[in-house]
């Protein structure tokens, strides 16, 4: 939002914002957020670029807040509270003549401590001068290459894919083995379970498969149903005691 104000006949005000544009660079991103990792241009590579060409065509530039909101937007782990502060603010752009352009911006910022509102200014005076100076910013993105469409469209895209590859995770994943049935050979844990009684009480494979209720030749080849009953004898069966009543 702009509005501009006629203050003389022949006012210098353009004509000084033009020279202004004349001897302006581009500001390049060299700053490296610490946090994100992300380049961007911080306010001062803004007025280290303009403060030359501003001085040479004597234009100043007036800041005045017209409003102020601030809200807590959470808190850190600390308890300490995270401010957002958004500025709207009126910039007076002057000539020596007295002829200015008023052009008004909004900032925004957040901060922890008591910074939120300087951040929100420092971002609205970076942007009215990237846009009223025309400045070359290398690679400002422009709306017109987005779309809200397309972005949604995106975002639905990945959600689905992920979705998807969930499904396909899930699907690789083994089934979980069903409860084994009586009649079914012993699992590789219920051998291993055996193996440590055996070592316990001392009982041998021999005395095992001696038993009247055991039908199999070798321990591994033994039933879930063989296994519980060798499994309630070795309940009753004291350490390394070998005579322990597995023969009945």
């Amino acid at each position: 939002m702009s509005e501009t104000v006629k203050v003389t006949e022949n006012p210098k005000i353009y004509a000084a914002i033009a020279g202004v544009i004349a001897d302006c660079g581009v500001v390049g991103k060299d700053k490296v957020n610490k946090q994100q990792g992300f380049k961007y241009r911080s306010v001062d590579d803004v007025f280290n670029a303009l403060h030359p060409a501003l001085a040479k065509n004597k234009v100043v530039i007036i800041p005045t807040v017209i409003e102020r909101r601030c809200e807590e937007v959470g808190k850190t782990k600390n308890g300490t509270s995270i401010l957002k502060v958004i500025c709207k603010v009126k910039y007076d752009i002057c000539a020596e003549d007295g002829s200015h352009v008023t052009s008004i911006i909004y900032g925004e910022g957040m901060d922890m401590g008591d910074k939120a509102t300087n951040k929100a200014m420092a971002i609205a005076y970076k942007y009215l001068c990237f846009q009223v100076f025309c400045i070359p910013t290398e690679e400002m993105s422009d709306p017109d290459a987005e779309s809200l469409e397309g972005e949604l469209a995106g975002a639905q895209k990945k959600e689905e894919k992920k979705v998807s590859a969930k499904a396909e995770d899930k699907k690789s994943q083994p089934e979980p083995s069903a409860e084994p049935k009586e009649n079914d050979k012993i699992t590789p844990v219920m051998l291993t379970t055996i193996q440590k009684e055996q070592t316990r009480t001392g009982v041998t494979d021999k005395q095992i498969l001696s038993m009247h209720d055991v039908k199999a030749k070798k321990i591994e080849d033994m039933t879930v149903l063989e296994y519980k009953k060798v499994m309630n004898k070795f309940q009753k069966t004291s350490d390394l005691k070998r005579e322990a009543g597995l023969n009945e």
